[in-house]
């Protein structure tokens, strides 16, 4: 992944607006779709793929909806793009070296190993908690 889908921008948008709230606040999934602009449907389906990895909280019935899995601080923004994107692949010869039948004297492949820990690095390095407060400006 290099390129950040819609829905992994949508996962973003959601998740980011579920850590501006307190912790103990459960949000409706139409609020927060509606808040960031996402269809609803498409931002369950996300929530779905969070919550059965504890990035959320999900509760069902009257007075149901998302809370975050953890304090946002706790959350980094590599979690969540991985979490709907899968690992971040800047070729596919880092994710699969058995398929490229040139890794073993390849000059570029140590530079897309470095592309991937710097991408993974800077990702990291953010958190949820910064990105609700608006304070990532680096």
């Amino acid at each position: 992944m290099m390129e950040l889908t819609r829905k992994g921008e949508y996962a973003i948008r959601g998740i980011v607006y579920l850590a501006g709230k307190p912790l103990d606040k459960v949000c409706l999934l139409s609020d927060i779709a509606a808040a960031v602009d996402v269809p609803p449907t498409f931002l369950a389906k996300i929530f779905q793929q969070f919550s059965k990895i504890g990035l959320v909280r999900s509760f069902r019935g009257t007075g149901g909806g998302f809370l975050l899995g953890r304090a946002p601080e706790l959350i980094t923004l590599l979690e969540v793009v991985e979490a709907v994107e899968g690992p971040i692949i800047p070729n596919r010869c880092v994710c699969a070296p058995q398929d490229c039948d040139r890794s073993a004297f390849c000059n570029v492949h140590p530079v897309w190993k470095r592309v991937q820990g710097q991408v993974r690095d800077v990702l990291t390095g953010v958190t949820l908690r910064e990105l609700a407060d608006g304070n990532n400006q680096q």
